[in-house]
């Protein structure tokens, strides 16, 4: 037991489940709470968390979750938290606004580097500037260039939000938490309303911070093997600053409604397509605070059984309906006071709205009535159970996804280790399902269908909406222009250009000195290697990764997709899809969902598109699946059964499929522009990158669209492509088995593989021809959305160059430099970045959320003039530390063999990457000289795409005489 002058222990609890000792604290000064997590994990990770619950829909705690980051007493510089992104080996930097609290997390596993980090977000936290400047440059202000300009809006957060608020899908969850919750914190909009952000006062933001912005309303997290003592003592050293105060930040519960209540809202959408189904409908209910973590555990996993995979009962009914083309909603969410629940479907044609809520609620009243089959209860729990066990959070450090667990709870004044300890709540829940108690079928009656306080939302499309708003916003600006006079216009523009004055300025030296960092002699040298042998099982290549993975074997099976003609591609995320979502010879597709589900961690395709290092192409389809010893068999059985007998006829959960994938890949246009462009340039540039575009870029919506017409009209000849693609991929002499187990593990598992190997079939000898690419050329497609997505690129090695790792310290420098500051802070776009692939040469620009297209394209084209202005000895090491920080990223087990596989099957050796990470480290300023000379010509020669609205990229046609081709997309 740890006792320090500065804290009283409250509570300290070994926990196993996730291999810790907890300790809780509180600040005796302060009464800040203080949750320590004790371990071996070398990813440490500190977090401190406020309750932050907003009045209304300015945006004020998102605004000030940026602006706190600008800048504070200790590192009064522009941007502290760019000059640690650029500089560190962070493994998570960054900071993230909720409904009713805001996080400022960060992880490294450089002990000195995490304490660097600490001690940033620490004062950023609590003693930032955030001077007025930084509220107009985060949140908004007018912008006035010159007396004939228009006025304008301008803010990160204000674009930011109005990219968000172009997705329907973003405003449909809007819309539905706010209609279950009119009367508290979670009734508005905490991330900010762009017609209300510019309602935000200087003052009201200051007073924000002063209010929730103190220890007395702190919960601080530790989580790793740093030392536990030490972090009491840095937090007792910013703590014992302030004395306890009285921080009013409870979420206030929402009332009961009497009875369920309608809410019925539009989205701006394009010009109306014939036959195009665009209605969305939610049916919401609240809850009531769970404190139980049984319940809280029950809750989990009935979400699981009910919607959790494709084949869950109230997931599949809805799809069956054909009221809409996808599910929408949910499930439920814990993490509010009081939790709420959303379930519905997109893609409903309008004489079908009405339908929707009482087709949810009798298919709710069927299983709470006539039971839930008991193999879905079974494969909903050891899902949810071997998820709690694995603790695999992917790239998030876990330690992160540990302490926004505990905020279920903690945050609202309970226990915050019960979330994290969940082995006395699993095994209370089997016994009572041992004992044959109904539980999920009452708490689908009580929670549900007993529960008045439910709300039905139905958001349709309005093709107007969008050019109506625009023009209200014009509006607006107009009237606040009208009431200035000729001294009022001319200190606007005077304000406009102080702030770009100042937005532009460079820190001092000695003011950025101030700021913690390591120093090239704090970096290894050599690069870290993954553990890989090779061998031939059956007349198949198998990779094995001798790590520890806490007694789970992880297999991907890799199917080479080169053997496919290239019309077959675009045909693959159906049939990778149709393989798990079709149901097999002997078994239904709900029967195979629950068979996965009872038997492994999970099986699921993937993809590996990539060029090789001698120039030609990787191109696999994988079937990743992950289980215990004592289950491998099974997973095993399973894949065969896929493989052979998946029932790729059946035609009615095919089309489903489809409009499935066409409806999420509409969905989520808006939040993947800037992948999506940047795709689009590459794929013109190299066979991988068009084959890559073909499944997953623009050309597979288009083709998506066409499909469902091929489906509906002509099955024979799409089920013949399904099955030619079965008859042509699966050979075990072309085929990769990776395995990431221990090895005893794998030396368990070896006879099963090989007799599953042994059943595969031999290669068909053949091999597809891709040789057709995009035509470079400028291009923009259209979307009825208020931001943009604007990329340029072209291949280097087209140019002449040939790769060093130095490149990667050059575009980062530039990323987090003149791109952040042209780009985000003076453009006010969300962000900006540079991608670039070693293997292809393919380079390319891409923003964010941007205001802007033609001024964004100016600022890429200029990046040669900054590359030659000569760069410190300073910037140069933080530019070469973060390199090496993403080349080092943390990986788990998996992760790490999935990514020595990738590395086998494109021909990166440990000695290339050696060889990539000394030329990263001996980075000069000459290195920078000469990629300015090669962005010269991607200036001139490159190609552009865009994603925006309609009315910004006609202007920016009208403005250069039509230099791109325009599409609408939707």
């Amino acid at each position: 037991m740890l006792k320090h002058h500065a804290f009283e222990l409250l509570q300290e609890q070994t926990i196993p489940e996730v291999n810790s000792l907890a300790r809780l604290y509180r600040h005796k000064k302060t009464g800040a709470e203080v949750l320590s997590l004790i371990n071996d994990d070398e990813n440490k990770v500190f977090g401190v968390t406020l309750k932050t619950p907003p009045s209304d829909s300015t945006g004020v705690a998102h605004i000030l979750e940026h602006s706190v980051l600008c800048g504070s007493r200790k590192y009064p510089v522009r941007k502290p938290f760019v000059e640690m992104l650029k500089g560190s080996l962070h493994t998570f930097l960054n900071a993230m606004t909720f409904p009713d609290k805001t996080a400022y997390p960060v992880a490294s596993q450089n002990l000195r580097d995490f304490y660097n980090l600490v001690d940033v977000y620490l004062d950023a936290v609590f003693h930032p500037l955030i001077s007025e400047d930084t509220f107009k440059q985060e949140g908004w202000h007018y912008e006035l260039d010159g007396g004939n300009a228009p006025l304008i809006y301008k803010g990160v957060v204000f674009n930011e939000m109005k990219g968000v608020y172009s997705s329907p899908e973003a405003v449909l969850r809007d819309v539905s938490q706010r209609s279950i919750y009119p009367d508290n914190a979670y009734g508005v909009s905490s991330g900010g309303d762009p017609k209300v952000i510019p309602e935000l006062t200087y003052e009201d933001f200051k007073a924000f911070h002063e209010r929730f912005y103190h220890p007395s309303n702190t919960r601080a997290f530790f989580y790793g093997d740093d030392d536990p003592e030490e972090r009491l003592n840095i937090l007792d050293a910013v703590f014992s600053e302030f004395d306890k105060a009285a921080v009013t930040s409870q979420v206030s519960p929402q009332p009961r409604f009497a009875e369920p209540r309608r809410v019925e809202r539009t989205y701006a959408s394009g010009e109306p397509q014939p036959g195009k189904r665009t209605g969305m409908v939610t049916v919401n209910w609240m809850l009531d605070e769970i404190v139980d973590p049984k319940a809280r555990l029950a809750l989990d996993v009935l979400e699981h059984v009910l919607v959790g995979t494709s084949a869950a009962p109230l997931r599949k009914a809805m799809t069956d309906s054909g009221l809409g083309e996808s599910f929408a909603g949910g499930g439920f969410s814990d993490d509010y006071l009081q939790p709420f629940a959303t379930f519905g479907l997109k893609g409903i044609a309008d004489a079908d709205l009405a339908k929707v809520e009482p087709m949810i609620l009798d298919n709710l009243k069927t299983l709470a009535e006539g039971g839930i089959d008991p193999l879905q209860i079974e494969a909903s729990l050891n899902t949810i159970e071997f998820a709690l066990r694995e603790n695999n959070t992917g790239s998030l450090p876990r330690g992160i996804s540990l302490m926004l667990r505990s905020m279920r709870t903690w945050l609202h004044g309970h226990d915050p280790l019960t979330p994290l300890a969940f082995e006395e709540a699993f095994t209370s829940l089997k016994q009572d399902l041992a004992a044959g108690r109904p539980i999920f079928e009452d708490m689908i009656k009580t929670l549900l269908l007993e529960n008045q306080h439910r709300t039905t939302v139905i958001l349709t499309a309005d093709p107007g909406q969008g050019q109506r708003e625009a023009r209200q916003e014009e509006e607006r600006l107009a009237g606040h222009r009208a009431e200035l006079d000729h001294a009022g216009i001319e200190a606007a523009i005077a304000e406009t250009h102080e702030l770009k004055t100042l937005q532009e300025a460079i820190d001092a030296p000695e003011a950025l000195a101030k700021l913690p960092a390591l120093q090239l002699a704090d970096l290894p040298r050599e690069g870290k290697v993954i553990p890989t042998e090779e061998e031939r099982v059956a007349d198949t290549r198998v990779l094995t990764h001798d790590l520890a993975t806490n007694g789970i074997l992880y297999l991907d099976l890799a199917f080479d997709m080169s053997v496919l003609p290239a019309d077959l591609l675009p045909y693959m995320p159906i049939f990778s899809r149709a393989l798990l979502q079709t149901g097999t010879k002997d078994q239904d597709f709900v029967s195979l969902s629950q068979r996965i589900g009872r038997s492994t961690g999970g099986i699921a395709p993937g993809q590996v598109i990539s060029s090789r290092v001698d120039g030609g192409t990787a191109a696999y389809l994988v079937m990743r699946g992950k289980a215990v010893p004592d289950k491998v068999s099974e997973m095993l059985a399973i894949m065969a059964d896929i493989i052979h007998t998946a029932r790729l006829d059946n035609h009615e959960r095919i089309k489903q499929m489809v409009l499935e994938n066409k409806a999420g890949f509409e969905g989520r246009l808006a939040g993947a522009g800037s992948g999506l462009m940047s795709s689009r340039i590459s794929a013109a540039l190299r066979e991988a990158d068009w084959a890559s575009e073909q499944m997953g870029g623009i050309t597979q919506l288009f083709f998506l669209r066409k499909l469902v017409d091929e489906v509906q009209n002509d099955w024979p000849a799409v089920q013949a492509k399904l099955e030619r693609i079965r008859e042509l991929l699966f050979a075990r002499a072309s085929a990769i088995a990776n395995i990431t187990a221990d090895a005893a593990i794998w030396q368990g598992a070896r006879p099963e593989l090989e007799a599953f190997l042994k059943g595969l079939p031999v290669s068909t000898g053949s091999t597809g021809a891709w040789s057709p690419l995009l035509t470079p050329r400028n291009e923009a497609f259209t979307f009825p959305g208020q931001v943009n997505y604007v990329a340029k690129g072209a291949n280097l090695f087209d140019l002449g160059y040939s790769h060093s790792g130095s490149i990667a310290v050059v575009l980062r420098h530039t990323q987090t430099t003149y791109l952040w500051d042209k780009v985000r802070v003076l453009g006010g776009a969300y962000g900006s970045s540079i991608g670039y692939d070693f293997l292809t040469g393919s380079l390319a620009f891409s923003s964010y959320r941007d205001p802007n297209l033609l001024g964004t394209l100016a600022v890429y084209d200029n990046t040669p003039s900054f590359l030659r202005q000569a760069i410190g000895e300073t910037e140069l090491t933080r530019s070469i530390i973060g390199t090496i920080g993403t080349i080092d990223r943390y990986m788990l087990p998996d992760a790490k063999g999935y990514s020595a596989m990738v590395r086998v099957m494109t021909g990166d050796t440990d000695e290339a990457r050696q060889t990539r990470r000394e030329q990263v480290l001996g980075t000069t300023a000459k290195d920078f000289r000469a990629m300015a000379d090669l962005l010269e010509v991607v200036a001139r020669e490159g190609h552009v795409a865009v994603l925006g609205s309609e009315a910004a990229i006609g202007a920016a046609n009208a403005e250069r005489g039509g230099f791109m081709t325009v599409t609408r997309v939707l």
